[in-house]
């Protein structure tokens, strides 16, 4: 019975949650700043940490030549992916993978220059 009533309130929040989605909301469509536990809750798309001790926080996808991470599966960052159209340039490593530390720079894939 306790769990049925959790069930129903759990399902109530995320009903209400997703029925305010297109609006600044609790859960998604998070503005910079605000504290996130996974980057699909940003507008940005990117939930990122200073270390690991610090609160993750919505903020800017990484520019050309600024420090970004390669997109993975956690869902919070220590350096935000690129913006829309350029490349992380980084060594992918096992070790990196694991602990999110496989950092490189924001390239423009198109620019011969280089």
């Amino acid at each position: 019975v306790i769990m049925d009533r959790v069930l129903l309130l759990l399902l109530l929040t995320f009903t209400l949650a997703e029925a305010f989605s297109h609006q600044r909301g609790l859960f998604f469509n998070l503005d910079n700043g605000e504290l996130c536990l996974q980057s699909a809750q940003c507008k940005s798309s990117c939930c990122h940490r200073n270390d690991g001790l610090s609160l993750a926080r919505c903020a800017d996808k990484a520019a050309e030549n600024q420090e970004c991470s390669r997109k993975h599966l956690y869902g919070v960052y220590y350096r935000c992916p690129c913006e829309s159209g350029l490349k992380c340039e980084a060594n992918r490593t096992i070790i990196g993978s694991i602990t999110n530390t496989d950092y490189g720079i924001c390239e423009d894939p198109r620019d011969t220059s280089k």
